[in-house]
C-alpha cells in the first residue's frame, strides 16, 4: 500500500491549521488558541480534499476513476463549506442574539462556514500539498 495516500490529507489538515493558526495570531495580535475550528483563512476542508485531488492527479492521472470520485467529493465538501455551515453560522448568530436576554444559556458557535476567499486559498494550500508529495513520492 502507498501510505501518502493516508498522510497527505493529514500532512494537509496540519499545514493548514499552522496557516491559520498563525494568521489568525496576526489578526488578534495575540496566540489564537481560541480561534481553533471551523472556519477562517484557509478553509480546512478545502485543503484537504484538494489536497487528495491532486495527489490522485499527479500519481494517477486525471482519467483515472479515483480523479472523477476525488473531485465529486471535493465539490461537495467546497459547497457545504461555503453555503451550508455558513448558513448554520448565521444561524447561531441569530440564536445567540435572541437568547442574550437569558443568563443561563452558553452561546453557539458562530464561525461555522467559509468565504469564497477562504476556500480558494485552502484549495490552493491543498494543491500546493498534494502535488508537492505526488511529486516527492515519484522521485524514488
Amino acid at each position: 500500500m502507498d501510505f501518502i495516500y493516508l498522510l497527505t490529507p493529514f500532512l494537509t489538515w496540519l499545514i493548514t491549521g499552522l496557516i491559520k493558526f498563525i494568521v489568525n495570531s496576526f489578526k488578534i495580535k495575540e496566540l489564537a488558541f481560541g480561534l481553533i475550528g471551523y472556519g477562517g483563512f484557509p478553509s480546512n476542508h478545502s485543503a484537504i480534499v484538494s489536497s487528495m485531488t491532486a495527489l490522485i492527479a499527479f500519481k494517477e492521472g486525471m482519467g483515472h476513476p479515483a480523479f472523477g470520485v476525488a473531485v465529486t467529493l471535493a465539490f461537495i465538501v467546497i459547497l457545504d463549506a461555503h453555503s451550508l455551515r455558513r448558513q448554520i453560522g448565521k444561524h447561531a448568530a441569530a440564536i445567540n442574539r435572541m437568547t442574550m436576554v437569558s443568563g443561563n444559556y452558553s452561546s453557539l458557535r458562530e464561525r461555522m462556514g467559509h468565504t469564497a476567499i477562504e476556500i480558494a486559498s485552502g484549495v490552493l494550500v491543498g494543491i500546493g500539498v498534494g502535488s508537492l508529495f505526488g511529486y516527492l513520492t515519484s522521485l524514488h
